[in-house]
Formats: structure tokens, C-alpha cells, sequence
């Protein structure tokens, strides 16, 4: 028996179709931090993913993104143009990851950060993945805020 006796054409009810998401097909209605502009293009509202998001984000010149967090999620960035500088806490420092176009950043869960965008005219884009199905996006109020990952909402900062 090879398994493939359960669907018409011989293909295994296990086997599921690829899921194609065009360019012009993201959709915006995710959360939002300030200063950026995010398109959802793999989640599970767009084609059903479970352990995975994937959109592209824009981070128009001269502005951040404000201090956030992405829960649970591990995050990996690509940038595909322009010059982000990743900005982290590390002890009482800012340390801050200037990139360019090629580059890739990771961003482990509950770690509070944010994205610059230090140019006055050109915008920047980055591809962003995530290990959850949904875009988690936590604001807060600096970058050492106190995240408890046990909180409502994904680690939202105590009140």
C-alpha cells in the first residue's frame, strides 16, 4: 500500500497544496507599532500556518518604531533596502546594529527592541519571520521595561 489510495489522482490525504501570496496580495491588518508599516503575508488568517508568520515591513525615513517586543516569537529579519539600526538593551547600554541591504538580524523572544530608520530620504524594508502563527507585537514604554512572559497578551509590560 503506498498511501496515495485516498484521493482522486493517487495523492495521500496528508498531502496538502502550497499556498502562493503575491507581492501586491499582503494585507495590513496587523498590529502596529508606530513609525512602521507592516504586511502580513504568511499567518494563519492569510493561508492557515501554524507555527509560522511572515510579512514585510517599512520603516519610513527619519523615524522608529518604539520600544516593543514580539512575545514568544522568535524573529529573523532580512533587510532588503535601505540602512535599519537595530537598537537592544544590553546592562544599562543601548547597543545599536547598524545594517544594510544582505543583512540578516535575530531577535530571541521577549527581548525588548526596536527599529531606526536613520535616513531623511530613503525608506526601509525588511522581511520578518516569526515562530508563531500571528504577528505579536507588544509595546513599551523604554527598552528596559520588565516583560513577564506569564502576562495576558503575550508579555505585556506590568501596569
Amino acid at each position: 500500500m503506498s498511501g496515495n489510495e485516498n484521493r482522486p489522482g493517487g495523492t495521500a490525504d496528508w498531502h496538502q497544496k502550497l499556498e502562493h501570496v503575491r507581492g501586491g496580495g499582503l494585507t495590513s491588518d496587523t498590529n502596529q507599532t508606530s513609525g512602521m508599516r507592516r504586511f502580513e503575508a504568511i499567518s494563519g488568517k492569510t493561508v492557515g500556518s501554524e507555527k509560522l508568520w511572515m510579512g514585510r515591513t517599512h520603516v519610513g525615513p527619519a523615524t522608529n518604531s518604539g520600544d516593543h517586543h514580539h512575545g514568544e516569537a522568535e524573529t529573523a529579519i532580512y533587510v532588503v533596502s535601505g540602512h535599519p539600526v537595530f537598537v537592544f538593551a544590553e546592562g544599562p547600554e543601548e547597543v545599536r546594529v547598524e545594517t544594510e541591504p544582505g543583512d540578516y538580524i535575530f531577535v530571541p523572544p521577549y527581548v525588548p527592541h526596536r527599529e531606526e530608520n536613520p535616513s531623511a530620504d530613503e525608506e526601509a524594508v525588511v522581511v520578518i519571520a516569526r515562530s508563531t502563527q500571528e504577528g505579536i507585537v507588544v509595546n513599551l514604554p523604554s527598552l528596559w521595561a520588565e516583560v513577564d512572559p506569564n502576562a495576558e497578551g503575550d508579555g505585556a509590560c506590568p501596569s
